[in-house]
């Protein structure tokens, strides 16, 4: 069974730097944990350094297309936010929800993969995140939409990691407030899992 993951830099975790090919993130982890359940697993890291849903779109061939994968992994929206806030370029001028139709059908009409969507997050350690929240929330809410309409499953991670963060204390979880220590990989991956469940058996 062939996973292809795609992403930003949560997803990304230095991979191409490191001999597994995986990187040291949420990627890794899920890796090592289907190892133990056993099956034939071949996973691919394809996340990329500040990805956005429209970057997604401009490497889907390469990256994932011609990989014939049978799960399509996707965690974006990020960087998306961050555009939102540095900027000012809000997401419909970004014309976020667009793209994301159209990378999730590209990807359905392209291949017959099984598609997981997950959603973006984000830590209010350091504080000035905290205003990125409803932006994060607002990119939540138009990737549920987009997930409905494609009939794919998707997995919101803005509130369980913002718990987990509540209940180890967010330096045990991020590095900076967007990307994951090794615990916050370790339950990402637990969570991807979870809701991949049906699909990965």
């Amino acid at each position: 069974m062939r996973i292809v993951f795609l992403g930003d830099s949560i997803t990304d975790a230095n991979h191409i730097f490191l001999n597994n090919g995986l990187g040291n993130g949420y990627v890794y982890q899920i890796s090592e944990k289907l190892k133990k359940r056993g099956g034939d697993f071949c996973i691919l890291n394809r996340g990329h350094d500040g990805a956005t849903v429209q970057s997604l779109r401009r490497t889907l061939v390469s990256d994932c297309l011609i990989k014939k994968p049978d799960i399509v992994s996707i965690l974006i929206g990020c960087n998306d936010v961050g555009i939102v806030m540095n900027t000012g370029k809000t997401l419909e001028k970004q014309e976020f929800a667009e793209n994301y139709e159209k990378l999730l059908g590209e990807i359905k009409q392209e291949t017959t993969a099984q598609i997981l969507c997950a959603g973006p997050f984000i830590f209010p350690e350091p504080l000035e995140y905290i205003n990125w929240f409803p932006v994060i929330d607002e990119a939540e809410r138009i990737q549920v939409d987009v997930a409905k309409r494609q009939q794919v499953k998707y997995l919101p991670l803005q509130k369980k990691m913002q718990k987990y963060g509540e209940q180890y204390g967010y330096s045990a979880i991020t590095t900076d407030g967007i990307h994951l220590t090794k615990r916050g990989s370790e339950l990402l991956a637990e969570e991807w899992i979870k809701a991949a469940a049906q699909i990965i058996t």
